[in-house]
């Protein structure tokens, strides 16, 4: 099943314990970032401290309902200017309103997810599939109907492999 709209909105409001996302990519071209992208390369800074938008108030929420959402992000560096837009606009307001980020570095060493692409696992039951072009333009979302099993692998592996995005980004020119 492929998942757009109020459908795959509908995710976000109905786990129960746990949203987690791995990216595998090092940039995503999103048509609503295009002009922000474009302001960040151009110098341009936000304040991550008074970012507030749906986004950072549904991840407030969640952390006073006791819902955890968190990702790892694969990356190498030198980072990409979208991963320091990326970075800078995004993950440092998100973590600010509670969501558990992480970064794994596979600069000088073997990607210990080589070949995984990019997910959604929601209660570690539900499995979506973020289908994208080489490019990082979004394709789909699609349910995974196999087993969650191997995604809970790749998850344990992510978490124990990578390190704190606050860690990480410290001393970094974003």
């Amino acid at each position: 099943m492929f998942l757009a709209g109020e459908e795959w909105a509908a995710r976000f409001e109905r786990f129960t314990r746990e949203a987690w996302r791995l990216e595998a990519l090092p940039q995503y071209l999103m048509p609503q970032e295009e002009e922000e992208f474009a302001a960040f390369r151009a110098g341009a800074r936000i304040d991550p401290e008074r970012v507030t938008n749906e986004y950072t108030d549904r991840l407030r929420r969640q952390a006073t309902e006791g819902r955890t959402q968190g990702r790892v992000h694969v990356v190498t560096r030198p980072l990409s200017d979208y991963l320091r837009f990326e970075f800078h606009h995004y993950y440092k307001a998100h973590a600010m309103a509670g969501e558990q980020i992480r970064i794994l570095d596979v600069t000088d060493r073997p990607n210990p997810l080589d070949g995984v692409h990019d997910f959604w696992m929601f209660d570690q039951s539900e499995v979506v599939l973020m289908n994208y072009h080489p490019d990082g333009r979004q394709i789909s979302r699609e349910v995974h109907d196999g087993s969650a099993e191997p995604f809970l692998e790749y998850q344990r592996i992510a978490v124990s492999e990578s390190v704190p995005f606050e860690e990480y980004v410290k001393g970094l020119d974003l």
